[in-house]
């Protein structure tokens, strides 16, 4: 379906698609919409593919979806080995170049899968299978956010091992520098072979900025303490929409506007 719709859905999902209560109720109209209008809905995540199964089968997804901030994307309509296009670097490389610059820094970076179990669920809400899923990570880094006045230096040492790091709300990721989410997306259109495709982004983060700024219609879903203003600065020269509700209710409204002024209007 991918290679035919001449729009395509790429959401965000922590945040954007859902709030961190992981309540996907109010999006599940709108896909139903989407779904009916032959419109792709492909999720473009920091989550492991593991979790974001879960996540298309609650929402009867059958589309490809892009997983670990872009390193891979995966999708049984995929005519590829197994169904996926890796564009990352192993993990266990990149938890090698994780200590290495640790090292230089004289400060620990310390990977999402180290802490504890209870410092996991503190983080990011989840327990008990839900943490194994968000575990089996193959293609990216997460880790702890380190203080704000560290971030520089630990940029210039990502130069020397080609790496890249995308601060998220709640932690940072490390890619490797041929793989984020843009690159993912790119790659996902260059395989549909049409190039003339329309690319409606969604995304509440400063890792959602690749996915932003390869979109044609850029959409900032805020939180219930509003957007971050991070992302805001990013986009400052783009055109984009700051949805004005938080979480899936903004998602929502953004895009039944949308697909309203470009496709059903048009009927």
């Amino acid at each position: 379906m991918i290679e035919n719709s001449p729009i395509w859905v790429v959401s965000d999902v922590d945040g954007t698609l859902m709030d961190h209560s992981y309540d996907l109720t109010p999006a599940k109209e709108t896909i139903k919409l989407l779904q009916e209008l032959l419109i792709p809905v492909i999720l473009c995540t920091s989550k492991t593919a593991a979790e974001v199964k879960v996540i298309r089968k609650q929402l009867n997804l059958t589309d490809p979806y892009i997983v670990e901030n872009g390193a891979a994307i995966y999708g049984e309509s995929l005519n590829m080995a197994n169904g996926e296009i890796i564009l990352g670097e192993k993990y266990e490389i990149l938890e090698n170049i994780l200590k290495s610059i640790s090292n230089e820094i004289n400060y620990e970076l310390l990977p999402l899968n180290n802490i504890s179990d209870q410092d996991a669920t503190e983080l990011t809400g989840l327990k008990g299978h839900s943490l194994i899923l968000m575990r089996d990570r193959h293609w990216s880094m997460p880790f702890l956010n380190p203080p704000e006045n560290m971030v520089n230096i630990i940029n210039i040492c990502c130069k020397k091992f080609n790496v890249e790091i995308f601060r998220g709300n709640r932690m940072s990721h490390m890619l490797s520098i041929n793989s984020n989410k843009g690159k993912a997306i790119n790659e996902l259109k260059k395989y549909s072979k049409n190039p003339d495709i329309k690319i409606i982004g969604l995304g509440d983060s400063p890792n959602d900025l690749p996915l932003l700024l390869n979109s044609d219609f850029k959409i900032v879903i805020p939180s219930p303490s509003g957007p971050n203003m991070k992302l805001l600065e990013e986009l400052k020269n783009f055109e984009f929409t700051l949805a004005s509700e938080p979480n899936g209710y903004g998602w929502k409204n953004e895009i039944n506007k949308l697909i309203n002024k470009l496709v059903l209007s048009k009927k």
